[in-house]
């Protein structure tokens, strides 16, 4: 089990996808907490999903601790899951109301963030970590 966690390639470039998605759930999770009325809490109140104080907070810190895994690429797979079942649930609750409105392409253009995180998280959930991983370090011992 733990060598298919940690398994990844020796690919030099991984770490510029497992950066910019890491760098954006940081980025994300750390606004719901200080941004809890327009990122967090007040957000998921706004599109009715239940218990949106513990979403906020649940939702927040899977995506900076998860976020943080993939910079450091520990457990880079594992951390990907989260962050895939967070994407899909944002497309499934917000962006089939654009779709509604607004259209097919309106949906695109709203959405091209969402889907280089949910694209890049699936690259690094099949790939793994890289060359300059911790997961990397450990199959090594």
């Amino acid at each position: 089990m733990k060598e298919t966690l940690i398994n990844t390639d020796c690919s030099k470039t991984t770490i510029i996808i497992r950066f910019i998605v890491g760098i954006v759930f940081v980025s994300e999770g750390f606004q719901k907490f200080i941004f809890p009325a327009t990122r967090g809490a007040g957000r998921f109140e706004k599109i009715g999903l239940p218990a949106p104080e513990f979403l906020g907070f649940f939702v927040g810190s899977f995506e900076v601790i998860c976020g943080v895994l993939l910079l450091i690429g520990l457990l880079t797979r594992l951390a990907t899951i989260p962050l895939i079942i967070i994407m899909l649930v944002a497309f499934a609750t917000t962006k089939s109301e654009v779709y509604l409105n607004e259209g097919f392409w309106e949906l695109l253009h709203g959405s091209r963030t969402d889907w280089a995180m949910l694209l890049g998280s699936m690259f690094i959930l099949i790939r793994g970590g890289g060359l300059w991983s911790a997961d990397r370090k450990l199959m090594k011992k």
